[in-house]
């Protein structure tokens, strides 16, 4: 008798452990088809939603998974995530621990915060979602390298990613994905904004990518929009704006791409359809605005306004860019006059290669270009040149003026400056 009073007693004493309230138990009370709303709280993640339901947080509830594994993952068709704040996952690259992991068919995830986590949202198979409105800040505590992906998607057709603000992440990974839509995302202070492979007709529309690494990757895949997004700030190592490698029928539209160490950098096979439009672009403050590297030419450049760059466009070979269709282009270094006043300069504007080829060339001398002594001795080579020079790209029709779209949207594109104004965002909280 006295055995199990002691016991008592000394459990009475002990401080009571803090178990968190299961969500799983909450999952089996609700019926599919129903909505869970819970009461505001931190609640224990690592479940599995099995059935169509919608879960609402409305921004007061909390799924912790404790540091291990996937926090939730969504195995049914139409689940709704709405309003939570989605945290602590494990760290396991191999098992893809991440914050939700959706299987099913027409996911909406909206309104989330997601931190803590080592992949943010990982799609794998799942179709028609709606990814939309979430924050996204996996574990900042590491090399961005070892980070996992905001969102990876794999085998998903029919997505759409919208709105959402990712910061701190490594990549954001679409593989053997097509007819998704990602559009107006802030992607910012991460490594690849986003990278695409075989993974054709994507659109990508609208978002913002700002003090990444790089920005749009895109490896073997075809039949893409990239349209109307504001690519800057893409400067550490040789990070580029947009990459297209190996892929044909890409449209590059009305996008601003500033302030990069490469604005476009391409390189294509020598095949006929391996054709890229590149229209109404604005290239500015870039040190090399467009980059065709190991591939022949035939590239369709109209209407796009090059404003500020330290270089224009350069290729691998003198010719690779020359062979492209350059026509209808605003260049701020044309020299050229309209006599006839209807906006297109009266001769072409060609570029020479001169000194240039010696920073191109040696490596070592990329941190002597726009000194007086560099700027010096290609004044000389073009005043008296010890040989002839290569002739890298010529634009039969100049534009005097940038076009109307571009002009509106240059003002943006000034360097960040010490003012508060233009400081880069803040870096996600650790």
């Amino acid at each position: 008798m006295k055995r199990p009073l002691l016991l008592l007693l000394l459990l009475a004493l002990a401080p009571a452990a803090r178990a968190l309230p299961p969500l799983k138990l909450y999952l089996a009370l609700t019926r599919p088809g129903g909505t869970l709303r819970l009461e505001p709280g931190t609640y224990a993640g690592g479940v599995v939603i099995d059935k169509p339901i919608t879960i609402e947080g409305n921004g007061r509830v909390t799924i912790d998974g404790g540091g291990e594994g996937t926090v939730i993952r969504i195995r049914a068709d139409g689940v709704t995530l709405r309003g939570l704040h989605i945290t602590h996952s494990g760290t396991s690259h191999d098992q893809v621990d991440a914050g939700i992991e959706v299987e099913g068919d027409r996911a909406l995830i909206e309104d989330n915060l997601i931190d803590r986590t080592l992949f943010g949202i990982h799609l794998k198979g799942a179709n028609d979602a709606r990814i939309r409105g979430n924050r996204i800040f996996p574990y900042a505590d590491r090399d961005i390298s070892i980070r996992g992906d905001a969102i990876r998607l794999w085998y998903g057709h029919g997505n759409r990613i919208e709105a959402n603000e990712i910061a701190g992440a490594r990549d954001l990974v679409f593989t053997n994905a097509s007819d998704n839509l990602i559009a107006r995302n802030h992607i910012h202070h991460s490594r690849v904004s986003m990278e695409l492979v075989y993974s054709p007709d994507n659109q990508i529309l609208g978002n913002r990518l700002e003090h990444n690494v790089t920005g749009v990757t895109v490896i073997y895949s075809s039949g893409l929009r990239i349209e109307g997004n504001r690519i800057a700030h893409m400067r550490k190592f040789t990070g580029s704006g947009i990459t297209v490698k190996e892929s044909y029928d890409i449209r590059i539209r009305d996008n601003e791409i500033a302030h990069c160490a490469v604005g476009l950098l391409a390189t294509s096979p020598l095949q006929p359809e391996n054709i890229l439009h590149i229209e109404g672009n604005l290239f500015t403050y870039n040190d090399l605005a467009t980059y065709f590297y190991g591939e022949h030419g035939g590239h369709e450049l109209h209407g796009n306004a090059f404003i500020d760059n330290f270089v224009d466009a350069l290729g691998s070979a003198p010719p690779t860019s020359r062979l492209n269709d350059w026509t209808g282009n605003h260049w701020d270094r044309y020299a050229g006059f309209d006599q006839d006043g209807d906006g297109v300069g009266d001769l072409p504007y060609r570029v020479w290669l001169h000194a240039d080829r010696i920073w191109l060339e040696r490596s070592m001398a990329r941190f002597f270009r726009g000194t007086p002594a560099l700027s010096l001795i290609d004044f000389v080579e073009r005043l008296v040149p010890a040989s002839e020079p290569a002739l890298i790209y010529a634009d039969p029709r100049p534009l005097m003026t940038p076009p109307a779209g571009i002009t509106r949207r240059r003002g943006s594109s000034r360097p960040a400056s010490s003012s508060p104004r233009n400081r880069p965002p803040e870096s996600p909280p650790r």
